[in-house]
């Protein structure tokens, strides 16, 4: 009896240092790593990518993008601060595959969004920069 709980303790250890591990490291593919945004970061532009991003990211990510929305309590994992050094960072690239795919608790827009709403939102994250 002492093993099995020893044993289940083992388990529990391994499964949420695994999980840590997923949540901490968020490999993007190289391909995807080097993609430019094609759409110009103008202010009609931002002005839709604002629009997009108070209806599908505000709810968790915060009107400022600190993750610090009123969902953002019931969730798991960084939630990230799109205003940081390390966010910005980050590749074009890297950000549309982050939203289009998505993780864990954040969930992957491409069936939600096309590609060209997708770049547009990744104007806007770039436009919270500290």
């Amino acid at each position: 009896m002492k093993t099995l709980k020893i044993f289940m303790v083992l388990i529990v250890i391994g499964l949420l240092s695994t999980s840590f591990v997923d949540q901490e490291k968020w490999v993007v593919p190289e391909k995807e790593k080097k993609m430019k945004n094609p759409i110009e970061a103008s202010k009609e532009n931002l002005n839709e990518a604002k629009v997009l991003y108070n209806v599908h990211c505000k709810s968790c990510h915060g009107t400022k993008g600190l993750g610090d929305g009123p969902k953002a309590k019931n969730l798991k994992g960084d939630l990230g601060d799109f205003s940081s050094v390390n966010f910005h960072a980050q590749t074009d690239g890297e950000l549309f595959y982050k939203t289009k795919v998505g993780r864990a608790d954040m969930p992957g827009y491409a069936k939600k969004l096309n590609d060209e709403q997708i770049w547009l939102t990744v104007i806007y994250m770039r436009a919270l920069k500290k």
